[in-house]
Parts: C-alpha cells; sequence; structure tokens
C-alpha cells in the first residue's frame, strides 16, 4: 500500500515536472529574441540562471554572450560589411598609414607636374587625415 503511494507521488512529480519544462520552452519560443531585447529584460533573464553571476553590472553585449552561452546557443556571425569595417579599423597601424602617405605624396607630385590643381587639393586634404590618425595611433 505505501508502495502504490510513493508509485503515485512519483507519477505526479514527474508528470508536473513535465508540464513545467514544457511551459518553458512554449515561454522561450514565444519571447522575442535575445537581441531586440532591452538591458533589463537580459538582466531578468539573466538573473534566473543559476550560474550568471554579477548580471547587474554587465553591459548589453556581455548579457548576451552570457545568457547564450548558458542556453547552448551559438553566436550568429555579423553581416560581411559590418565584420570588414571592424577588421580593417582594428589592424591599422602606423607603419600602413605611413606607408600610404608617402604613395599619396607621390601622387600628389604628378598631379602638380600635371598641373592639376584639383587632384592636389584632395591628395593634400587625403595626406592631411592621415597624418591625423597616425598622431591618434602614437
Amino acid at each position: 500500500m505505501a508502495e502504490e503511494i510513493k508509485n503515485e507521488e512519483t507519477r505526479e512529480a514527474t508528470e508536473e515536472s513535465e508540464e513545467v519544462h514544457e511551459e518553458k520552452q512554449e515561454a522561450v519560443a514565444e519571447e522575442k529574441p535575445l537581441d531586440k531585447m532591452t538591458v533589463k529584460e537580459l538582466r531578468e533573464i539573466g538573473k534566473e540562471i543559476p550560474d550568471l553571476s554579477g548580471v547587474t553590472a554587465m553591459k548589453k553585449d556581455e548579457l548576451l554572450a552570457a545568457i547564450k552561452k548558458a542556453r547552448g546557443i551559438e553566436e550568429e556571425a555579423p553581416p560581411a560589411k559590418e565584420k570588414k569595417v571592424k577588421a580593417a579599423k582594428g589592424k591599422v597601424d602606423a607603419k600602413a598609414l605611413k606607408g600610404k602617405i608617402i604613395q599619396l605624396k607621390e601622387e600628389r607630385a604628378k598631379a602638380r607636374q600635371d598641373k592639376n590643381k584639383a587632384q592636389v587639393d584632395v591628395l593634400r586634404r587625403r595626406i592631411n587625415r592621415l597624418k591625423k590618425r597616425t598622431r591618434k595611433i602614437a
């Protein structure tokens, strides 16, 4: 008799846990994408994850990465244009800029010989901008 009661209780408990699990899956399916959520919404989700700590101090990018990692979601690659722009900004060094300045100076000298004042002016401005960038890097 006691075994039957225990069996019934365990069956009821497993049924309840399955229902709760299904409800959570439905809620996850119905909620908007993580990328579209606000920081407040992401923090609420982050607080529900037991392994995450320091959720209130995290920025949106950090929260997204942590939540996706906890849920087992793989990061989607950003569009190709954004990727190229970020890579170009990150890899620019002073030597590359100075090489470009030297090249532009040669073009400017040719434009002066050809008496192309408009081209000389354009090249002068480009050189000026590159010099400013080298100063910022240094």
